[in-house]
């Protein structure tokens, strides 16, 4: 059996990597609190093929006109607002859980896209973008031409 030396400068290192990691989760993007005030993000799905981007977006209960999607060079932003029933007096919640409110979401597109033709669908509390690449992107089949001997 062989004997392994004790290097505390490492479990050191280990402690200072998790106290790094609970201020980083706790003040830069305090991601439970957002959630606590109705805030948070909407979950997405990207996707690229030859010719476009394809993002998909849930956003449960919220209605197509209640939508706002803008692209700025290369950030895609959604946001949308789930408004709440108004209160009926006499109901004594158990639970209340469904969020209402603002939520919005930005992303960095892969590569450049033209926004001018750019396809939105909602269906089933499901946002899906079609965006297609500009021309300087998409790529290009070069055909080799065999000299003649």
């Amino acid at each position: 059996m062989s004997m392994i030396r004790w290097d505390p400068a490492r479990d050191l290192m280990t402690l200072r990597q998790a106290m790094d990691r609970l201020f980083e989760e706790s003040f830069v993007s305090p991601r439970s609190l957002a959630l606590e005030i109705g805030g948070g993000d909407i979950p997405i799905d990207m996707y690229q093929t030859d010719n476009e981007v394809i993002v998909k977006a849930s956003l449960p209960g919220v209605k197509p006109e209640e939508v706002d999607i803008s692209v700025t060079d290369d950030l895609l932003t959604i946001k949308a607002e789930r408004k709440e029933e108004k209160e009926v007096k006499g109901r004594d919640y158990i639970r209340k859980e469904n969020r209402y409110g603002m939520v919005s979401r930005s992303i960095t597109l892969p590569v450049p896209i033209q926004s001018d033709k750019a396809e939105a669908t909602f269906e089933n509390g499901v946002l899906s973008l079609k965006l297609p690449k500009a021309e300087k992107v998409k790529p290009k089949q070069i055909k080799i031409q065999a000299k003649q001997s």
